[in-house]
């Protein structure tokens, strides 16, 4: 739940800022806070550095080369592509999911990367199999669904299932009024949000219903929960997500799944026409361990300087079983992998080392990333930045970022570098389901800006596939992330911190 809280936030920034033909208008969040004189010196030092070291523009203009026409043109998107034609989709705690580490790893090794290994980590594996939706009246049809992850089954009821009469209701509140109506039914929320005009924003409005519907079902009698899809666009396509496995005496657990925006739609109607709605709903969801062995996958290009003192780069290796996971979040993984290949390629130490993680099980709620933060929470004084890639690898206009007005200066400064493919914009909003421990603790936490606007069209769909993405787009996005690591990795001292 705090990811999902935690995303409202950054998505209500984040929709502030507009899209990016708009760059002067975006607004640049920053968290408050005094500068002593002596960091307003180092900070001014910096800043001048960055803005007349001659090596500082070339560096940074080898590497936005490199990726976008140069000897990694279209690498990012191909290797994406073999990663996920090979391996396929990676549920958390699965085999597939640990093929998926073995597989990077090697490819990591083969690169040449520095550190190259696996941490181990403990993941909940949750099994989806068979299931239907059958609407039986006032007509029999097949509603396209997906059950949601962590959700029951219909086991209880039989191999024939769960049968009953449907509510329909459009929020929580509705359901609050009606109560008495539930008990013993199916409900069905229509939940509606404006995502033509609000694009990234409705999801943190809409996805308290994926993640909490079932719970405020169950405590009023009710049998299972079916939720209009989390989605901007639909061609008939179910959206699937986790949902809460915090079941209670007063609301234990039920079945819960995602219809399409249409079926949800439909059955809206025929209740606003006071027609009987009744379904079948059969799954064979259940939990099938708690304990399951997972990894995260690490690399690195070691400093030259302060090996010790690290900037992380990342994305999470899982992805829902359905489609390919290849924008959520194959792209954000991958183009962390490029910050170390090209400076590999370019023969280009930073002073701090820069980690790539590759994190297991976000989609289930960060498990992995918290595990690896649990076990390194010790290198927080030495941690500059943690960047988290997770919403997409779009047309970049730049670097999402939560710090102080010092650090902001510095961000900001070194966005000027990507001014030759419009990628500088810096602006609030930096975070990260899986950077977010770090960023808690106080490191300066960053994600990636880019014009995301159709990302919940196939968010968590089987329209998560390699055609969504675009390779030269993909490049770009490579090269902000590589130029902002590089440089802060680079800088003199640590980025300045509030705690």
């Amino acid at each position: 739940m705090s990811r999902l809280v935690r995303f409202a936030a950054c998505c209500v920034g984040l929709l502030a800022l507009g899209s990016s033909p708009a760059l002067a208008a975006r607004k640049h969040l920053t968290r408050a806070s005094s500068t002593p004189a002596s960091t307003s010196a180092s900070l001014e030092a910096e800043l001048a550095r960055l803005r007349s070291d001659p090596s500082v523009a070339a560096d940074s203009a080898s590497i936005i080369e490199t990726l976008t026409s140069g000897s990694m043109k279209g690498m990012t998107w191909s290797r994406l592509a073999e990663f996920t034609d090979t391996i396929g989709p990676r549920l958390c705690g699965s085999e597939t999911l640990e093929t998926a580490v073995d597989y990077m790893v090697k490819q990591l090794q083969a690169d040449g990367l520095e550190n190259v290994h696996a941490e181990q980590t403990s993941l909940p594996l949750w099994h989806r199999g068979s299931e239907s939706v059958t609407l039986l009246e006032p007509r029999v049809a097949n509603l396209n669904m997906l059950g949601l992850g962590g959700s029951i089954g219909t086991q209880q009821y039989g191999p024939e299932g769960l049968t009953a009469e449907v509510l329909v209701v459009a929020s929580f509140d509705e359901l609050k009024a009606r109560a008495s109506e539930a008990k013993g039914k199916i409900v069905a929320f229509n939940q509606f949000c404006d995502w033509v005009n609000k694009p990234v924003d409705c999801y943190g409005e809409s996805v308290s219903y994926r993640y909490s519907s079932w719970q405020a079902v169950s405590a009023v009698g009710g049998l299972a929960s079916l939720v209009r899809s989390v989605a901007a666009f639909s061609i008939n396509s179910p959206h699937t997500g986790v949902t809460s496995q915090d079941a209670s005496p007063s609301a234990p657990s039920i079945p819960t799944a995602a219809l399409t925006i249409e079926d949800a739609a439909m059955l809206a109607r025929m209740a606003a026409r006071n027609q009987t709605i009744r379904i079948n709903l059969k799954m064979e969801a259940k939990m099938v361990q708690t304990d399951a062995v997972g990894h995260n996958v690490v690399a690195e290009i070691k400093g030259s300087e302060k090996p010790d003192e690290v900037v992380i780069v990342s994305g999470h290796l899982d992805s829902w079983d359905v489609g390919v996971g290849a924008m959520d979040d194959g792209g954000g993984a991958l183009i962390s992998w490029s910050v170390l290949s090209v400076l590999r390629r370019l023969n280009l130490r930073p002073k701090r080392t820069i980690r790539l993680v590759m994190w297991s099980c976000e989609e289930m709620g960060g498990i992995g990333a918290g595990q690896y933060f649990t076990a390194h929470k010790a290198e927080v004084p030495s941690m500059s930045m943690v960047a988290e890639s997770d919403m997409g690898v779009f047309n970049p206009y730049g670097l999402q970022f939560t710090g102080n007005a010092a650090a902001t200066a510095i961000m900001t400064q070194i966005g000027t570098l990507l001014r030759s493919i419009n990628g500088s914009a810096v602006v609030g909003g930096g975070d990260g389901e899986d950077i977010a421990p770090w960023m808690q603790a106080g490191v300066p936490g960053a994600s990636l800006a880019n014009d995301n606007q159709r990302y919940f069209w196939v968010h968590h769909s089987g329209g998560d596939r390699m055609e969504v993405l675009d390779p030269a787009e993909v490049d770009r996005c490579a090269a902000v992330w590589a130029v902002h690591a590089y440089n802060v990795a680079n800088l003199n001292e640590l980025l300045p911190r509030d705690k």
